[in-house]
């Protein structure tokens, strides 16, 4: 790839980055272009659908979100672990609304791209609660399902008001409603 591509792919990537992550999937490719400095054709002759460019985002943050529910499970324990990566995921749903919108299956067909364990957040955070139910920690008829409700509880109440008091008693709202 020529240097002004390499430039203008990477410009691309990271205008999508932060539109994505700021506005959600919605955003549409000739905006991103526009933001970018490039022209449409520029964004589809490196990411032919708008799903390829937030593929591209998204697959490098998947893949840290594995590597720290992994790095939690570790060095914080099962329990502790599971509520250290919650808190994580609040937060960056709070300040990512692709990554959300990812999640929630919007736009984005998450799960084929989660069949690479090395980008399952949802397989990564199904392990930390299945440890911590072993451990005793978590109550055991709560399921992943029931953590992504709650999730979402959480990123909606902090969309509303960035405030970090609200975040820590929702976070221990949470906590206390799933311990066993």
């Amino acid at each position: 790839m020529r240097a002004d591509a390499q430039r203008n792919r990477a410009r691309v990537l990271e205008v999508a980055a932060e539109t994505f992550a700021a506005e959600g999937l919605s955003v549409p490719v000739h905006e991103i272009a526009r933001r970018a400095g490039v022209g449409t054709g520029t964004v589809s002759r490196h990411f032919p659908t708008k799903e390829s460019l937030f593929q591209a985002i998204l697959l490098g943050r998947m893949e840290q979100l594995v590597r720290q529910a992994a790095e939690l499970a570790g060095r914080e324990g099962a329990a502790e672990g599971f509520f250290a990566f919650f808190s994580l995921m609040v937060g960056e749903g709070a300040a990512n609304r692709g990554l959300v919108d990812a999640l929630a299956g919007a736009g984005f067909d998450f799960g084929a791209v989660a069949a690479e364990s090395k980008y399952d957040v949802m397989g990564a955070w199904r392990e930390l609660l299945e440890g911590a139910q072993r451990a005793g920690a978590i109550r055991a008829d709560a399921d992943i399902a029931d953590v992504k409700a709650l999730l979402t509880g959480c990123i909606d109440r902090e969309r509303k008001a960035a405030d970090p008091v609200a975040r820590a008693r929702m976070l221990a709202i949470v906590r206390e409603g799933l311990r066993a």
